[in-house]
């Protein structure tokens, strides 16, 4: 038999996916719904890459082929099909448009939540193709390059998409431990996974303990998987709420570092003259943001050493970060190094702004800094201890305002946000 390789490509922009009904224009399965696809060998006969492919399809199918950042491919699987066998190659992408300009194999299209994928006719096995993809617990915990917003949707996803599948009684795809038993127990306990994973992360926990409380009086597959759409819906708008209100206070010449989805969205709403980026060691992830900040404004990079310095050489306005973790009393967790550049900020008389999604803020005092390997600093032969932390903690006195969709929170305000989402966690007894 024939064996053609394919690409099936899943384009996410806040929390939901591309399908397209497959036209007439196309050879096969005319009518169904799926995600952008194409063959690997071109119509001449050319072979290519697969993920070369699955851009170029992309490019054909929808447009948005300068939108997208690769998140991860999936492992490949047969298809059989009377006397066709298709290998499929399954991708996911992030996307930051919902823009599309579909040719004429496309007949519509519509942006959805995943588990719709079970729920219509569909290419064959099309759910497969997003399983081996979709995120999941480890992409929480392994995850080293994005900021707790962005995580925190993926933690609802995961729990979404279990949901779903125990509502339409699928078994396929779902991980080891969560399948058995009655479906609450089975959901809490995938829930409380996802609160684990990162408890550096208050958002994470916040945002997962909004939706088994929603779900805790029906305590239902359907429940939980409702609460979960409603609640990435909410957490999108929160997020670009205080991006939205952040950008207002913002001077033409900012400073940050470290990764969060937020705080670039502010940087790019205020469209500052300049922004100086610290490099955010370990990890380095403002190597990246400098790089994406650098096609819309005048972009410099620094290392986290020289921040404080450079704060003054290149009159920076202000010092604007994001938050992993804001405690009751007003308490910064964020990446390492923010503490010190929120008290050079203060040093320097320019604010430190910190911009985050109210459910930031933790319900209690306590927080994990996340130590790394100690071979990431040193690896000699000298009986050293190493401190190698992921994160720092930032005083109260040294941030200017937490900004936050429900505007600038004082102490006082950021007690209360915490006393709310303690009363969240009653779901779990």
């Amino acid at each position: 038999m024939d064996e053609r390789a394919v690409v099936t490509c899943f384009l996410r922009n806040d929390g939901e996916i591309l399908l397209l009904r497959r036209s007439d224009a196309v050879g096969s399965y005319r009518g169904r719904w799926g995600g952008v696809a194409g063959h690997v060998r071109t119509d001449d006969g050319r072979e290519r890459g697969v993920e070369t492919a699955a851009r170029a399809e992309i490019a054909e199918e929808t447009g948005l082929a300068e939108a997208v950042s690769s998140v991860r491919s999936g492992e490949p699987f047969p298809v059989e099909d009377g006397e066709r066998r298709w290998l499929v190659h399954p991708f996911l992408f992030d996307c930051e448009s919902r823009t599309v300009e579909p040719n004429e194999e496309t007949a519509d299209h519509e942006w959805v939540h995943p588990p719709e994928i079970l729920r219509r006719a569909t290419v064959p096995r099309l759910w497969t193709s997003y399983d081996r993809v979709r995120p999941r617990i480890a992409t929480l915990r392994d995850d080293r390059a994005h900021g707790s917003a962005w995580l925190s949707l993926r933690a609802l996803e995961t729990l979404r998409d279990e949901a779903a599948l125990a509502v339409e009684g699928r078994t396929d795809g779902r991980e080891a431990g969560e399948r058995d038993g009655d479906t609450w127990p089975s959901l809490a306990a995938l829930a409380r996974r996802l609160r684990d994973a990162r408890p550096s992360m208050a958002v994470v926990e916040n945002r997962i303990n909004r939706v088994l409380l929603a779900a805790s009086d029906d305590g239902t597959a359907g429940a939980v998987e409702r609460a979960a759409r409603g609640a990435i819906e909410q957490s999108v708008g929160a997020d670009r709420e205080a991006a939205r209100l952040a950008a207002e206070s913002l001077p033409d010449r900012v400073a940050t570092l470290s990764r969060s989805g937020t705080v670039e969205r502010a940087l790019r709403t205020a469209d500052p003259e300049a922004v100086l980026v610290a490099e955010s060691r370990p990890g380095g992830e403002g190597v990246g943001v400098a790089e994406s900040l650098s096609a819309v404004t005048d972009a410099a990079l620094t290392t986290d050493a020289a921040l404080p310095f450079e704060l003054d050489e290149w009159d920076a306005g202000a010092v604007v970060v994001g938050a992993d973790r804001v405690l009751p009393d007003g308490r910064v967790v964020n990446k390492v190094g923010t503490c010190g550049a929120a008290l050079a900020a203060a040093e320097a008389g320019i604010d430190c702004l910190v911009v985050a999604a109210s459910d930031k803020v933790a319900a209690t005092d306590a927080y994990d800094l996340e130590p790394r390997d100690p071979g990431e600093l040193y690896d000699g032969d000298a009986e050293l201890g190493v401190a190698n932390p992921t994160f720092d903690v930032t005083p109260a006195d040294a941030v200017t305002a937490v900004v936050t969709e429900q505007g600038r929170l004082s102490t006082a305000e950021v007690a209360a946000v915490a006393a709310a989402h303690r009363e969240w966690a009653a779901w779990d007894g």
